[in-house]
């Protein structure tokens, strides 16, 4: 049974400068909830509320988000909003939130070496912080139940064009079925002449323990930093590793243009500003033809 997840949200966000400069890239919102809130509420849909938020300097507003704040909490009450107020008690009561902070910024894998006093020797989910997957089956509850058939580790991926592949950690194996690889190989960010398949991480993972012996092994790679990817091509010469292709939409965060889609795509699945917000496209897109 996954009882713990590590979410790592302790990068710079320089792809979203100048407005990550005291922000942290993270809290950007989706019209009025931050990203990293949808990462946190899907641990919680998997049957996770212990959870750990790899931060760093600069990401305090994270923690504030997550902790309560009495001084709003009375302003909604005296205001009788009562809606809003409920709200922003859940998120406070959202799940047993803890924080560390990552001292140096030396990339995803060194970042998840810092959960490993709070692991308790157990595997792990690892959610990226500035992603976010909207399925029907949360995914970390889909790879939860993928570890429990296999009880290794569980990379998520999905199929992605080849022209991008560049973009990603990419997985070669071999086909179990047609969801469910066994990994043979993986590439952080490979050329697409030697990409070995079109089969990108998706940015969630169940690890088990010894990827803290993996990572102490990883020399620094890719924009010298240590790469989680190669770690565990480490782990990969000493246990087997399993990938599964998630069910559900990725939304990457981490560059402008998702950014930008994420949220149409957002605001046009909410009830309140489904219609006038189409109208609106509509409108803006023949003005501008």
């Amino acid at each position: 049974m996954i009882k713990k997840a590590i979410i790592p949200a302790a990068g710079l966000g320089t792809r979203f400068l100048p407005a990550t400069k005291a922000q942290p890239k993270e809290m950007l919102p989706i019209i009025d909830t931050p990203t990293i809130q949808y990462v946190v509420q899907e641990a919680i849909d998997s049957g996770i509320d212990d959870i750990l938020i790899i931060s760093g300097r600069g990401k305090r507003a994270i923690e504030d988000h997550f902790d309560r704040n009495v001084e709003l909490e009375l302003q909604l009450q005296s205001n009788e909003d009562n809606a809003m107020y409920n709200e922003i008690r859940r998120i406070s009561d959202m799940a047993n939130i803890h924080f560390v902070r990552q001292k140096e910024f030396k990339g995803l894998g060194d970042a998840i070496y810092y959960a490993r006093l709070h692991t308790d020797n157990e595997a792990f989910a690892v959610l990226l912080g500035d992603t976010i997957i909207n399925s029907v089956i949360p995914v970390t509850q889909q790879l939860i139940d993928i570890y429990e058939q296999f009880k290794q580790t569980i990379i998520a991926c999905e199929k992605v064009p080849k022209d991008v592949v560049s973009r990603y950690g990419i997985i070669g194996g071999t086909k179990i079925s047609d969801k469910i690889w066994e990994v043979t190989d993986l590439v952080e960010k490979p050329d697409v002449k030697k990409s070995p398949s079109n089969l990108a991480i998706a940015g969630r993972y169940i690890l088990t323990p010894e990827i803290f012996n993996a990572l102490e092994k990883t020399d620094f790679g890719k924009g010298h930093e240590i790469q989680l990817t190669d770690a565990l091509r480490i782990l990969l010469k000493r246990e087997r590793i399993i990938s599964y292709v998630i069910e559900g939409k990725r939304y990457d965060i981490g560059n402008k243009m998702d950014y930008l889609k994420t949220i149409v795509e957002f605001a046009l699945n909410r009830k309140e500003f489904a219609k006038p917000f189409r109208g609106f496209l509509k409108d803006i897109v023949k003005q501008k033809s």
